[in-house]
């Protein structure tokens, strides 16, 4: 959301698997389709490939928030409404961690990681995942999401799994920053070496070990 001072409504923005903002000097014309476009003198900002851009008034913006789960990077966020949802599912844990009614903004990378961190089989249906787990993930959740605000990369990995501390190679990925799972399919896991599986979960590529991840 996206409000601006002296106008009551606000812009809603979901990006989605192809939207993205390009920055460009100020001055640049316009090229292919903008969905919108925030200009000053030095810089413009084109928003492309959202799977939503629209204006909303207050009670649209009410409505709009209240579909939503906790939000990790919101301080102070209860997670109880997020347990009492994943407590009585039977869909899998995967899964919730996608669906935005049940918890805001983890996304696709912070979901395989979250669950390789805390030991958790994907699959595991959300009734099944111990309450100690739960609350461990949201804990993490709140550190990992917030670190990645403020440096504007994703890095998940533990201090002795950095690349230093294991004589690795960096990664090298566009999303930036150390990861055990995400994009690693076919890859020895960094803890126990077995070989990283994917497959698709909630209409995204999950990533994960399947010896490190047997727990619930």
């Amino acid at each position: 959301l996206v409000a601006f001072e002296g106008l009551a409504d606000q812009v809603h923005v979901h990006l989605g698997l192809f939207g993205g903002w390009s920055l460009e000097p100020g001055g640049t014309a316009v090229r292919g389709q903008v969905r919108w476009r925030l200009e000053t003198d030095e810089r413009v900002a084109d928003l492309r490939g959202p799977t939503a851009c629209e204006l909303l008034s207050p009670p649209d913006v009410d409505a709009l928030l209240a579909r939503l789960g906790p939000d990790p990077l919101v301080p102070g966020t209860d997670p109880e409404p997020a347990w009492l949802r994943i407590a009585a599912s039977r869909t899998s844990i995967a899964a919730l961690l996608m669906d935005q009614s049940v918890v805001a903004g983890v996304g696709n990378v912070y979901r395989a990681e979250v669950l390789f961190r805390h030991g958790v089989d994907p699959v595991t249906p959300g009734r099944e995942v111990a309450r100690e787990t739960w609350d461990a993930m949201w804990d993490d959740l709140v550190v990992l999401m917030t670190d990645g605000v403020r440096t504007g990369r994703i890095d998940t990995v533990r201090p002795e799994h950095e690349p230093g501390a294991m004589g690795r190679d960096a990664r090298r990925d566009d999303h930036g920053g150390e990861v055990y799972v995400y994009r690693r399919d076919g890859q020895p896991c960094l803890v126990c070496g077995t070989s990283v599986r994917t497959a698709t979960v909630a209409a995204r590529n999950l990533f994960w070990c399947p010896n490190c991840q047997r727990g619930r």
